[in-house]
């Protein structure tokens, strides 16, 4: 059951919003718990204490991986994993020569980029061939085994149980994507690269490496963070005032609450847990949430309140 819980009083607003498994501690307005007041006053100095250089507002900083989608891929199992992989080859030429310096536009500003040849891109998007596995043999011309070894003595794999399968280029030409930033979200050069098997084009960002503007160092707070509260590990999507994101919590905890502390300047993010007494494994589990923000996130930076570094989007 998502349950919302606004603590209001307090000079900045902290919302709570999640899913509490039945019998888990009551929560809801007016019910203030030690475990909200450890995180109001660690978002607070998270808060205070960011200061980002220069680049984070005048350069670029990009805020997800420089492959994107542009458009619904409709993937298969079989796609989804050469995606995720990078497997590609690629059936035309590339363009040859570097281009021209190329334009990054912002929501209220532009900026003048160098770029990467499409070798370079394609380079960066290809990862190798895809192993031989169930379903697919590597190289396409060779047929399967008309008689594959089962029962006991079949050899153990780990593979993927998708058929291993290349995405196939079969166009190239520069042009640009959408890539969230540390200034919003901006249309960056980009090469394109249509695909056969997928319906969306696979973006690689064309900006040059030494354009590229790298995270400022997060200043975290000196005391440790309580154990009951758990960092925020990526941004899933935002929709306008819903910022949706993913919690690292324990594979037992319990009463999973997301926490957001808004500023003008910064929207720091977090939770809390109730955690197992019992027995239970150290796996790490990314659990999705949502808060609603005061207004739309715009270019506000979301930081973890655990470490203060600020969070990056999943990748599609």
């Amino acid at each position: 059951m998502r349950r919302i819980l606004a603590l209001l009083g307090l000079p900045l607003l902290m919302t709570a919003a999640g899913c509490a498994p039945v019998g888990s501690e009551p929560t809801g307005p007016g019910i203030p718990t030690d475990r909200h007041e450890a995180f109001r006053q660690r978002a607070t100095e998270v808060a205070q204490t960011w200061r980002p250089g220069a680049a984070w507002t005048t350069g670029y900083v990009p805020l997800q991986e420089p492959t994107v989608l542009v458009g619904d891929p409709e993937f298969t199992d079989e796609t989804k994993l050469a995606f995720q992989a990078g497997w590609y080859r690629e059936q035309v030429p590339l363009p040859p020569g570097r281009p021209d310096d190329g334009t990054i536009r912002f929501s209220d500003a532009e900026l003048r980029v160098p770029l990467i040849t499409a070798a370079e891109a394609y380079r960066q998007l290809d990862q190798g061939d895809p192993p031989p596995c169930a379903g697919r043999p590597k190289d396409p011309g060779t047929p399967p085994p008309a008689n594959p070894p089962d029962g006991p003595d079949a050899p153990v794999s780990s593979e993927p149980q998708a058929a291993c399968i290349p995405l196939t280029v079969t166009n190239v030409e520069l042009g640009s994507a959408p890539v969230h930033t540390s200034r919003g979200e901006a249309q960056v050069p980009a090469w394109l690269f249509t695909v056969e098997e997928i319906d969306a084009v696979v973006a690689r960002v064309a900006v040059a490496p030494d354009a590229v503007g790298a995270l400022p160092e997060p200043v975290a707070p000196s005391a440790p963070a309580p154990q009951d509260l758990v960092s925020a590990q990526d941004i899933e999507s935002v929709d306008g005032a819903t910022l949706n994101f993913r919690l690292g919590v324990g594979s037992c905890d319990t009463a999973i609450t997301p926490l957001v502390q808004e500023h003008d300047h910064v929207v720091v993010v977090g939770g809390t847990v109730v955690r197992s007494t019992g027995v239970c494994d150290d796996m790490l589990k990314l659990e999705p949430v949502a808060v609603t923000l005061r207004a739309p996130l715009g270019a506000r930076p979301v930081l973890d309140v655990v470490s203060a570094t600020p969070l990056r989007f999943a990748a599609g």
